[in-house]
């Protein structure tokens, strides 16, 4: 089964702050519903745009998109 990583984009001078809070609820999130995948983690893609990411299985992506609103998602590889 495909994986899907999920993205929440933070943009501005907080965003790496904001971006590795966001992963601490993430983590919350995935222990709470008891999802199969425990991968997540954030990035700084420059020193105004930093991201979190969760990665879910496809099959758990509509309920958790729907439930967490991330910006956008990829397939996970």
């Amino acid at each position: 089964m495909r994986k899907i990583k999920l993205i929440w984009d933070f943009r501005g001078i907080g965003a790496e702050k904001t971006a590795e809070h966001h992963e601490i609820h993430l983590k919350e999130y995935i222990k709470a519903e008891d999802l199969s995948i425990n991968i997540t983690g954030f990035e700084i893609k420059n020193e105004l745009h930093a991201i979190a990411y969760m990665v879910v299985e496809e099959a758990d992506m509509i309920s958790v998109r729907d439930a967490l609103r991330p910006h956008r998602g990829e397939v996970y590889s």
